[in-house]
C-alpha cells in the first residue's frame, strides 16, 4: 500500500461516522449490507450517508456493488489488511512482536 492511499483510508477512518460505517460493514462480512440498513444502524440520513461512503470508498476501503434495486456495499478487507500491514512493517524493530497482557486492574 503506498504512503498517498495510506494517508487517505486514515483520514477516511478519522471521523466518527465513517468509522461507525466501516466498523458495520466489517461485522456485515463479504456478503456486505444495503446502504439503507447501514444508515438505520448508524443513525445517518440517506444523503450524510452517501457523503460519507464516498469517502470511504475514494480510499479504497469500502466496494459497492447493484443488487436489483439496491446497493450492496462491503468492506475492502484486503485493503484493511494493507493499511495494518503498513502500519505493523516496521514493528518492533523487525524482530517478532509480543502483544503486553492486558492489566488485571
Amino acid at each position: 500500500m503506498n504512503a498517498n492511499l495510506v494517508v487517505r483510508a486514515l483520514g477516511a477512518l478519522a471521523h466518527e461516522s465513517r468509522l461507525a460505517i466501516f466498523r458495520a460493514l466489517v461485522v456485515a462480512g463479504q456478503n456486505g449490507i444495503a446502504a439503507g440498513d447501514i444508515a438505520q444502524q448508524v443513525g445517518l440520513s440517506p444523503s450524510s450517508l452517501s457523503f460519507h461512503l464516498k469517502d470511504l470508498s475514494h480510499a479504497e476501503l469500502v466496494t459497492s456493488r447493484q443488487d436489483g434495486r439496491f446497493v450492496i456495499y462491503s468492506a475492502n478487507f484486503a485493503a484493511m489488511s494493507g493499511l495494518v500491514a503498513f502500519l505493523t512493517e516496521n514493528c518492533c524493530g523487525g524482530t517478532a512482536c509480543e502483544v503486553p497482557a492486558a492489566s488485571q486492574a
